[in-house]
């Protein structure tokens, strides 16, 4: 059973920075497309940044390229989320997925909270 779950989420000022976690668990991800999304209240949930595990592509929003950047650890399979010079059009719940030819899954989302 695939797993997925983020960490790091929380309350940060403006400017600010938060480093979100996603670990998974469950099967081999080596071929699978992994990242994040968001969710703000009442908008859809967007993309904000994605990789695979088996190259160093990196696909990131307009609204957050030059400040957040999408790592991994291979051995681990974990992916992070380093946010920095956060602003309040980041907050969000924050959610990590992965996927692979329509095998999609997704963690349950950490709330990020950036106070003016």
């Amino acid at each position: 059973q695939v797993q997925l779950v983020e960490s790091g989420g929380g309350l940060v000022q403006a400017g600010g920075s938060l480093r979100l976690s996603c670990a998974a668990s469950g099967r081999t991800f080596s071929n699978y497309h992994m990242g994040w999304f968001r969710q703000a209240p009442g908008q859809e949930r967007e993309f904000v940044a994605g990789t695979s595990w088996n190259n160093e592509i990196t696909h990131y929003a307009d609204s957050v390229k030059g400040r957040f950047t999408i790592s991994k650890d291979n051995a681990r399979y974990t992916i992070y989320l380093q946010m920095n010079s956060l602003n309040t059009e980041d907050t969000a719940v924050y959610y990590c997925y992965c996927n692979f030819r329509g095998d999609e899954h997704w963690g349950q989302g950490t709330q990020v909270t950036v106070s003016s």
